[in-house]
């Protein structure tokens, strides 16, 4: 298993997302046949409800992570909430899940958004450097 320090966790879901503001997070690669991920977010007590009602539905989300530091790229995991425990002023989420590789890639993700903006030739280069300098945040739908 290898342990890295989650920078920055936001909830994507359909044309909407919920920024997490961490107090502390935690993202495990289980390294197993699998390839599981376990992602915890140390948050404010305000968003227990949410994560109640999705996990009470049962059902999957995407989560956008940043890993280690803000320069990286976010990476994003098909998820399901395992653990939802709350403390006096904070909430533990425990998700579980697997790295989305088919649309992961900040790159194509970017492109893909610019090319559908109508952007092309030189254009299209300028921005696409300017934000991948930036890395604004992009929405990725759940399947």
């Amino acid at each position: 298993m290898k342990s890295f320090k989650l920078y920055s966790l936001e909830v994507v879901d359909d044309d909407k997302s919920v920024e997490v503001p961490l107090t502390d997070g935690l993202i495990i690669n289980k390294e197993d046949d699998r390839y599981t991920w376990l992602l915890e977010a140390y948050t404010d007590l305000s968003l227990y409800d949410y994560f109640k009602k999705i996990s009470e539905q049962n059902r999957d989300i995407i989560i956008e992570a940043v890993i280690t530091k803000k320069e990286n790229d976010p990476a994003y995991f098909q998820t399901e909430i395992c653990s939802l425990t709350k403390f006096d002023k904070h909430i533990s989420v425990l998700f579980e899940g697997h790295l989305r590789r088919n649309k992961s890639d900040y790159a194509e993700l970017l492109l893909d958004v610019l090319l559908q903006k109508g952007l092309d030739g030189p254009e299209l280069l300028k921005e696409f450097r300017e934000k991948m300098m930036s890395k604004p945040k992009i929405k990725v739908k759940n399947r």
